[in-house]
């Protein structure tokens, strides 16, 4: 048997559909079980009409986006769901920085929120995100993510469910708690009631779109391994062009500094001696083989004592009975080798403890 599932509104007294479609949206997105389990729904919701109209409504532009999302970003989708997992979360949790940002690094907002996870500055300085005028590590889609994961985790522990997280992440806690207590319940369906909006729409669309792209993205069931698709973090020196760092490993400029938009005039920070940037997995190996970043030298002990060298006497015996290095002393006494000389007058580094122990002998 056939059967049309239809969805009516009422219109001066007549039952008119509002939609009408052969297949039920549980059929039409199989994938709803993952999604709904991983982010803590029942599956019953499927059958929500208030959930329903918003896909019918909505699932065309939605799909749209989350292709122009997925060819802007997926380079990034494999750190990504990388560390949601290793930090205990679902990857699923990818889609609600699409829907978030787009996938768009450096995207911003009238609300001031900026980057993959779209950080306002107060949460960003919270989890310890830099904001100032040469960086703003919101667009460090590496700190940034750890950052999110951070947050998400602590709503969670004071939320319970994963679909309570991800709608604090929208409103904040301070609304969430208010909208449950206002419901007398934290079931999503109760929560998200049209009539009585215990939440603003924004995050009742919010939620919604976060299982919709969800659906969307695990139906199309597209495979993004890390081999050669993904991004990762390597350190380089203060003052570093990116320009010139891209010309280095033969990769088109433009997308190095959308990968590094936190460095906002392409150069990282002089004031930073060290500090990571994000390149494609595919440039690791050219990166090592072609960027150095210069070892800091060991600082000398700021104390001299003379030394008399004695018969059996190697630049490592002596290092050794003064606490010092035989690089320490070839190097403060300009010598381009390790041999010594009987008689020969040497000027030995020592800390402040072995001068004073060899002072009191004189």
């Amino acid at each position: 048997m056939f059967f049309i599932r239809v969805s009516f509104i009422v219109l001066l007294g007549w039952a008119m559909p509002l939609f009408a479609s052969a297949v039920s949206i549980a059929d039409k997105y199989p994938s709803y079980r993952y999604v709904f389990s991983e982010f803590g729904v029942e599956d019953s919701y499927i059958y929500d009409d208030n959930f329903e109209r918003f896909v019918l409504m909505h699932e065309k532009q939605i799909e749209h986006f989350y292709k122009y999302s997925l060819k802007r970003g997926k380079d990034l989708l494999p750190m990504m769901k990388g560390y949601l997992l290793e930090d205990g979360l679902s990857d699923l949790f990818v889609y609600l920085s699409i829907v978030e940002s787009g996938l768009s690094i450096s995207a911003s907002s009238p609300k001031n929120a900026v980057g993959l996870w779209q950080f306002v500055p107060a949460t960003a300085k919270y989890y310890n995100l830099e904001v100032c005028s040469d960086v703003d590590e919101r667009c460090d889609p590496v700190t940034s993510t750890n950052a999110a994961i951070s947050y998400l985790q602590k709503l969670h522990r004071q939320f319970g469910k994963w679909y309570l997280a991800a709608m604090a992440y929208n409103c904040g806690e301070g609304r969430l708690t208010k909208a449950i207590e206002d419901a007398g319940s934290d079931e999503l369906s109760v929560l998200l009631d049209e009539e009585r909006r215990y939440l603003p729409k924004e995050t009742r669309d919010y939620i919604k779109k976060i299982l919709l792209v969800a659906m969307i993205g695990e139906g199309i069931s597209m495979d993004f391994e890390p081999v050669n698709k993904g991004v990762l973090q390597v350190e380089v020196l203060g003052g570093t062009r990116l320009d010139t760092l891209a010309m280095m490993l033969e990769m088109d400029s433009a997308r190095l500094k959308t990968l590094n938009s936190h460095f906002k005039n392409g150069v990282v920070p002089e004031d930073k001696q060290i500090y990571p940037i994000t390149i494609p997995e595919e440039k690791l190996i050219v990166f090592y083989l072609r960027y150095e970043v210069p070892q800091e030298a060991e600082p000398i002990k700021p104390y001299m004592i003379s030394h008399i060298v004695v018969l059996g006497e190697t630049l490592e015996s002596i290092a050794r009975k003064y606490e010092s290095t035989a690089e320490e002393i070839k190097k403060v006494n300009h010598l381009e080798e390790e041999y010594l000389t009987l008689g020969q007058f040497l000027v030995i580094p020592v800390n402040g403890k072995v001068f004073v122990r060899y002072s009191a002998k004189k």
